[in-house]
């Protein structure tokens, strides 16, 4: 291991024991920095100056997408402000390079409404159908996950992670450990939800107690992100919905849903836990799509008679 990777290997515990940086931000971090020490093939950092970033940042650019290019890069930066502030190096090779991005605006993808309500319906009809108490089971916490998702806008690894703790049931209230360990505490606001979340709670209370997760499998093992993406597939093949569904565009669509109601986009920003307001702006540019479909079918001169 060279100077350089020391350095490195020191940041990466930096990042997380003192700045406690997520888990996978720092797993992010290692690989971005890795990719970076291997182009380069240099041993120290005093080595490195602003002529080598410039190529390896172009060397980026050709390779990955706006977005993971500008990820990547920022992952560097923030690893030579660190350099500067242990006085590793004399001057920042950044300060001489001007980066600037122009990232393709890309819409979320939300589900119509009416194919999340297929979708749900899908569930419950397997679970009332079901011939084996198995079947039944796994269709009823099936129903809870996704009355969840779409009920509250929760990612799928927070909702994995809840505890049995974090629920409850009776004040109607789900506590999420966020991004960066950020917690915000979100209200269940219908009662069809808060019902079936119930049922699933006493049904499966012995496997919850078994491993102290909220959602968990017929074994007692906590829920897997795989699982449910799995799930998803499984209820979207059966209702011969033909879009691709991921867990993620239920949150796209709690959001977009909300701002279409004219929730106010601060109070969409705090339920969803971003921490700052212009990553919740992206669903404004959904609803402006829609524009040209509302006007076109609800302003009055298309009545008109002339």
């Amino acid at each position: 291991m060279n100077n350089l990777q020391k350095h490195i290997k020191n940041y990466l515990a930096y990042c997380s024991e003192q700045k406690r940086l997520d888990a996978k931000t720092v797993k992010a971090y290692r690989i971005d920095l890795r990719q970076f020490t291997e182009h380069i093939s240099l041993s120290e950092a005093t080595e490195i100056t602003s002529t080598v970033l410039e190529q390896y940042i172009a060397k980026l650019h050709q390779t990955y997408r706006p977005r993971s290019a500008k990820r990547k890069i920022a992952a560097i930066k923030a690893l030579f402000r660190y350099f500067e502030y242990r006085e590793i190096i004399d001057k920042n090779p950044f300060y001489k390079i001007q980066i600037r991005f122009r990232e393709p605006v890309i819409l979320p993808k939300i589900i119509p409404l009416y194919t999340v309500e297929i979708f749900l319906s899908t569930i419950y009809a397997q679970r009332r159908e079901a011939k084996t108490n198995y079947q039944r089971r796994n269709a009823l916490r099936d129903a809870a996950v996704a009355e969840l998702l779409f009920a509250t806008g929760i990612r799928v690894s927070e909702l994995c992670s809840l505890k049995s703790s974090d629920v409850n049931l009776y004040d109607g209230t789900v506590l999420i450990y966020g991004k960066g360990s950020k917690e915000r505490r979100l209200q269940i606001g219908n009662a069809s939800v808060l019902h079936i979340l119930n049922e699933y709670k006493n049904e499966f209370r012995k496997e919850i107690a078994a491993c102290n997760y909220f959602f968990t499998s017929q074994i007692g093992n906590a829920l897997s992100d795989q699982t449910v993406r799995r799930m998803i597939n499984k209820y979207a093949s059966l209702a011969s919905i033909e879009m691709h569904i991921t867990p993620h565009m239920f949150r796209h669509t709690f959001a977009t849903s909300l701002l279409e109601a004219d929730v106010d986009i601060r109070f969409i920003q705090e339920m969803l836990g971003h921490s700052s307001i212009h990553v919740t702006e992206i669903y404004t540019h959904v609803t402006v799509s829609r524009q040209k479909d509302i006007l076109a079918s609800k302003h009055p001169r298309k009545d008109f008679t002339i």
